[in-house]
């Protein structure tokens, strides 16, 4: 089935593509035209291993380029997976719907304005600088493997803009919530918001993201951005409350078994 892709509010997109990179920064970036083609050796993340098309004008010779990057997707132990935004070109994606790709992972970019959200009266928290104490928690809450940790912590490392990393223990549980934060001038981006399992429905995802969203309107942060995957109703609830609202969405192609 043939996705639909988003079109309006091209400069938004742009800017917030843009310092979604800059959040979450890949290892190995080469463009080629205005395809950026994103590698991670050491770390599964899609957003870090896929390509995204920033100019819907930039249509010419798609199977080739495809099968050039699948080389170096190869190379790199990963699959070939495209990542469509609201930049990508139509005849890219109709290339990949023609040739069997399959369009999987439906992704809500969100907004908020933070000048004008009132943020609840919730306990405070400071931001940790230890790396490896976040990593952790993160890796934990997630359900993420250990040995994920180096390369985790290297990409935090890697972020040029300030970052607040948010940690939420208690003595009997350990870690319950974790949040990072990255203050790129007046954006603020929510990157991997995680909460315990059995500590749901307590309040500490808004807690913890009040405490990121705090931190950063401090800063001069005036717009906070985040991605949800579509179907995560728990975290779309949470985000709606404090006034978050729909920027546009972006899926992502992998080959289908057939192709």
């Amino acid at each position: 089935m043939l996705a639909v892709p988003f079109e309006d509010n091209l400069p938004l997109v742009r800017r917030l593509e843009a310092v979604g990179f800059r959040a979450w920064p890949a290892a190995n970036v080469q463009y080629d035209g205005s395809w950026q083609v994103r590698l991670t050796g050491g770390h599964p993340s899609k957003r870090l291993n896929c390509i995204v098309a920033l100019d819907p004008s930039d249509s010419r010779d798609i199977a080739i380029r495809l099968e050039k990057a699948g080389r170096k997707f190869a190379s790199y132990g990963r699959p070939l997976i495209v990542r469509q935004t609201p930049l990508a070109p139509k005849q890219l994606i109709n290339h990949l719907d023609t040739e069997g790709w399959e369009c999987f992972e439906d992704v809500v970019t969100m907004t908020c304005d933070l000048s004008e959200i009132v943020l609840p009266d919730t306990l405070d928290h400071l931001p940790t600088h230890d790396v490896g104490r976040y990593v952790d928690a993160s890796l934990e809450l997630q359900a993420e493997d250990a040995a994920l940790k180096p390369a985790l912590a290297e990409i935090i490392g890697a972020i040029k803009p300030p970052t607040g990393l948010f940690v939420i223990e208690t003595a009997e549980r350990g870690p319950v919530a974790t949040t990072l934060c990255v203050q790129d001038n007046d954006l603020a981006g929510i990157m991997s918001l995680a909460v315990a399992d059995d500590q749901r429905r307590k309040g500490l995802g808004l807690e913890v993201l009040t405490a990121a969203l705090r931190w950063a309107r401090m800063r001069g942060a005036r717009r906070a951005w985040l991605q949800v995957v579509a179907d995560n109703e728990p975290a779309l609830a949470l985000y709606r409350k404090l006034g978050f609202k729909e920027a546009y969405r972006y899926h992502y192609w992998r080959k289908g078994k057939d192709a």
